[in-house]
């Protein structure tokens, strides 16, 4: 009996060599290679997202440009063709990448998960807000759609805000399907005291690599920092280095200190990540890095039958 193709997630915190594991199993399986990252998506955004050397290799990155709203509703939508091409080839998918919500959401299948909202929308809603106060949003979510009001904190108005921008812009969700893979989910772990090296020293390569050019460049082409792939780490306090608000040390230590907080915060999301098998790994070891390449490639194979 033929097998189901496989889609395989790796996760892991950033730093610790999932691209280059999740790179090295879809070689040995002839499987097609999604990013799951939520800033890889945007170009010119390249060395401070750690992209790949060949992102050509690569599905979902390079997508958008830098002032367009990207998230999970997008992801989604772009990824599911992706799915059903693989599926329709009888290949096996990876996906790697940091943005923990994109993997459970794709792997769970969690349908209720708002896209981008319509720009003229929130800004009448802003308007009305401080025109007619928070009151006049409140009565007229309850008006609209009591069930909802009963679960928004109605005195925040940002969520006030966001549940009518859901139900006035048509937005009940985003229902997607995807072929029946099997679906499996591995999980890369790094010695925590070891880690905050490993990521001091992959933030002297990216300096070296010329991250601070490429956000001076950004600048020069006029990217504003309140776009979405500003907040990327780094990029706000390589910014403020280059206005001359900081000094270098004191931006590449907050640039440090925002990466380790990230990494922990990925580690926490772990965790609680359904169904995952985690494995430790050494991001600085050829040898980790093949063992532990091998005893996945042993995992799927003995689960897939």
């Amino acid at each position: 009996m033929e097998r189901s193709p496989r889609l395989i997630a790796v996760m892991g915190p950033t730093g610790s060599g999932k691209s280059d594991l999740a790179e090295g199993l879809a070689r040995s399986l002839g499987a097609v290679l999604i990013s799951a990252d939520a800033f890889q998506v945007y170009r010119g955004f390249d060395i401070g997202t750690n992209k790949p050397s060949d992102p050509s290799g690569y599905e979902l990155i390079d997508v958008c440009d830098a002032d367009e709203q990207f998230g999970l509703g997008e992801w989604l939508s772009l990824v599911v063709p992706v799915l059903e091409k693989a599926w329709s080839e009888k290949k096996d998918v990876v996906v790697v990448g940091g943005t923990g919500l994109y993997i459970r959401a794709l792997f769970e299948g969690y349908a209720d998960m708002s896209g981008a909202p319509d720009p003229a929308l929130r800004e009448e809603l802003m308007r009305r807000e401080q025109e007619e106060g928070l009151g006049a949003l409140v009565a007229e979510l309850e008006r609209l759609n009591s069930e909802i009001a009963r679960r928004v904190d109605l005195k925040n108005p940002m969520r006030v805000r966001r549940a009518l921008e859901k139900i006035l812009g048509g937005d009940t969700g985003i229902m997607f399907v995807i072929p029946g893979f099997l679906k499996l989910k591995y999980g890369l772990e790094v010695d925590r005291e070891a880690h905050r090296g490993i990521l001091e020293d992959r933030l002297n390569v990216m300096i070296d690599r010329g991250w601070i050019e490429e956000v001076r460049k950004l600048n020069d082409l006029g990217i504003s920092e309140s776009s979405p792939a500003m907040r990327a780490i780094g990029y706000h306090t390589w910014t403020k280095y280059l206005s001359g608000a900081t000094t270098f040390d004191e931006a590449k230590a907050e640039v440090l200190t925002l990466t380790v907080q990230y990494a922990k915060r990925q580690r926490t999301w772990m965790r609680k990540e359904p169904g995952l098998m985690v494995y430790e790994v050494d991001p600085t070891s050829v040898e980790s890095h093949e063992r532990v390449l091998a005893m996945i490639c042993s995992s799927i194979s003995n689960l897939s039958g």
